[in-house]
């Protein structure tokens, strides 16, 4: 038999590279443990996750990094484009484990970020930031760190996040900031109710993301929208525990990007703090929340069922007696139902220079203690039909209440 020259063995790769594609083959595939990563739950495995990510991004093709069956632990990874091709797939199916001591992740923003893409899939597996430490130490005295975002993805187009579950973050679990066409389906965020600041998902200067199918219980916000974000979906969410899926805060800064086309669809809400929010601080700012449709919601005792907050002003700096800039308006809410933790289900409490407009509320019942609960309405501006209990528009006193 022949032995090919170096001329036909490139022209031989090169038709099995086509032949792979034309196969609909997901081209390479990385695993990090044939790049020296061990599932023992000590060894650190961020060099090995770098290393596939370096082979990953310079394939022009596309790629795959694969974690397999067992623990990982990853000091941390910092996973940057633009990269040679626009299909980057992180399939886990084992855990990945951040350390326990507060300090190693003291000075670093995100235990795992991605940034500068176009074209980012990850599927599966388990993230466990490890954040009991960092919660018992805010908890006990001052001058902790201020702790970690567990999965960080920014400036980035076109991401899938799919079955991931994410454990016991430090700070937030997941964070999409600067990106567009982004899903969020399947996902599992779990920290304890007491947990500090450990939102679920937070998405901020961000459009057209969608949020599907996702268990979300902790201590802070189930879900929180910042300033920038647009057209964002969010169906068949479960919260709890928690506070609930917030707009907001809006405002803290003069000048502010808003926040437009948000849905909220089929949610329910258990013993959490909040439901539906929209925030903001008490203080002049350009900016604005409008076209929010919240649809299908059921609530389980929940203290604040839902809430329009345009006095917002934590610690009192900065804002008292002052009123909100931003304006909000064209907000639905739409076949709501079931039961308040305290007597008042709805409040309205808009700003007095900027009062809410536009809002509609129908198909609307809340109880408390087996009893129609409560509704408070402050400069908000809106309608009502079918049934709306507890009432507040319809009559003259609610149309614009102070």
């Amino acid at each position: 038999m022949a032995l090919l020259g170096c001329s036909q063995l490139v022209r031989l790769s090169l038709l099995l590279l086509l032949l792979d594609l034309a196969l609909g083959h997901p081209g390479l595939t990385f695993n990090i443990v044939s790049l020296g990563a061990k599932a023992d739950g000590r060894t650190d495995a961020s060099f090995a996750l770098q290393t596939a990510w370096g082979h990953a991004c310079g394939s022009p093709v596309p790629a795959t990094i694969y974690v397999p069956n067992g623990t990982f632990y990853v000091q941390s990874g910092t996973f940057s484009g633009p990269c040679k091709n626009n299909a980057i797939t992180v399939r886990i199916d084992g855990t990945l484990v951040a350390s326990s001591d507060i300090e190693v992740l003291a000075n670093t923003p995100s235990w795992m970020a991605f940034r500068h893409l176009n074209g980012l899939s990850i599927y599966g597996g388990v993230l466990d930031g490890q954040g009991k430490g960092l919660w018992a130490c805010k908890k006990s005295r001052s001058g902790c760190p201020v702790g970690a975002t567990t999965l960080e993805v920014s400036d980035t187009q076109n991401v899938m996040i799919s079955g991931l579950s994410s454990l016991n973050s430090q700070m937030f679990h997941i964070v999409v900031r600067g990106c567009e066409n982004v899903k969020i389906q399947g996902a599992k965020v779990l920290a304890p109710g007491d947990s500090p600041n450990t939102d679920g998902i937070h998405v901020q200067q961000s459009s057209n993301v969608a949020i599907l199918s996702s268990t979300i219980g902790t201590g802070d916000d189930c879900i929180s929208i910042g300033p920038g974000t647009s057209h964002l979906w969010m169906e068949k969410i479960a919260c709890g525990p928690g506070h609930g899926i917030s707009i907001g805060s809006l405002g803290k800064g003069a000048v502010e990007a808003g926040v437009e086309n948000v849905t909220v669809k089929t949610a329910s809400f258990t013993g959490t703090m909040n439901g539906v929010r929209i925030k903001s601080w008490g203080r002049p700012s350009s900016g604005f929340a409008r076209n929010v449709h919240f649809e299908h919601i059921v609530f389980d005792n929940v203290e604040n069922p839902v809430i329009v907050d345009q006095n917002y002003c934590p610690g009192g700096h900065g804002c008292p007696g002052q009123a909100s800039g931003v304006k909000i308006s064209d907000v639905t809410y739409q076949d709501i139902h079931g039961t308040s933790a305290t007597e008042v289900a709805l409040k309205f409490d808009c700003s007095p220079s900027n009062p809410c407009t536009g809002f509609i509320l129908e198909d609307i019942r809340v109880t408390y203690k087996d009893k129609i609960a409560e509704a408070i309405c402050n400069n908000a501006i809106g309608t009502a039909s079918g049934l709306v209990q507890p009432s507040m528009y319809g009559q003259p006193r609610d149309a614009l209440s102070h």
